[in-house]
């Protein structure tokens, strides 16, 4: 009988959520244009880090202040359709 190595997965290789998201994914995964998303994250204040040249948008800290950002129809009636 041959000995499994220790390093072959047994299992079908899990898929890991990012941590963080370059700009073109944040602004995919929250519908708008790169450009909008720079936009408001020089004036709404989308959080963000940067390391070197590279900006990174960290997953949960985006999802919390989107949520901030939401609004009812009892907070903004004049917006809502």
């Amino acid at each position: 009988m041959m000995r499994q190595s220790p390093f072959t997965l047994s299992t079908p290789e899990r898929v890991v959520d990012p941590l963080a998201l370059r700009p073109r994914d944040a602004a995919r995964v929250l519908g708008i244009s790169e450009r909008l998303l720079w936009d408001w994250t020089r004036t709404e204040g989308v959080p963000h880090v940067r390391i070197g040249n590279v900006v990174l948008y960290p997953v949960e800290v985006l999802k919390n202040w989107l949520a901030a950002k939401a609004t009812t129809a009892e907070d903004d009636p004049g917006e809502c359709p």
